[in-house]
């Protein structure tokens, strides 16, 4: 029974200080979200895929001496370029490069809007069913659900340290 208690102690700690952190990460990006008439829609333009290349990541998935003697690992990103000749790029990530080159062989065409930020000179692109308004308003919803989530965990956690400590004085 103590062990299994002292188990649910470390699992709770650990879910508050992830809680914690979410918490902070998702209000970080929430102040860093454009608003929507910072982007400039520039229309909805045809991508096709050219080519497969590797691209070196840092290794998030390993932990302790796995990431010391890995620090990197290497992806495969499937590139797209618009076929009005506009320059518009756009890549995604292949599971591996035979898959990839499954995609740029096939030759599929991929539809997606392309939206601008004048002041940083660059552009993103989404879903052709999306607008700067839409794209903002899901980021916004995003993280306002994490930051809500996390600080319900934390609440819970301390109502049920402070019943506990409540509980163990009456008992004492």
């Amino acid at each position: 029974m103590a062990k299994l208690k002292s188990i649910i102690f470390v699992t709770g700690l650990m879910l508050l200080i992830l809680a914690v952190v979410a918490g902070c990460l998702s209000v970080k990006y929430l102040a860093d979200v454009l608003p929507a008439d910072s982007y400039e829609d520039k229309g909805v333009y045809t991508f096709s895929p050219h080519q497969v290349l590797p691209v070196q990541v840092q290794n998030t998935g390993a932990s302790g001496r796995n990431r010391r003697m890995n620090p990197t690992r290497t992806v495969y990103m499937v590139y797209y370029k618009d076929i009005s000749g506009s320059g518009y790029q756009w890549s995604e990530q292949a599971l591996t490069r035979e898959l990839g080159q499954k995609i740029v062989d096939a030759g599929t065409t991929v539809e997606r809007r392309v939206l601008s930020v004048p002041a940083d000179r660059s552009y993103i692109t989404v879903e052709p069913g999306q607008t700067a308004v839409s794209y903002t308003a899901g980021l916004r919803k995003k993280y306002i659900t994490i930051l809500v989530l996390a600080g319900l965990y934390v609440l819970l956690y301390v109502i049920a340290w402070c019943v506990t400590g409540s509980m163990k004085r009456r008992v004492g």
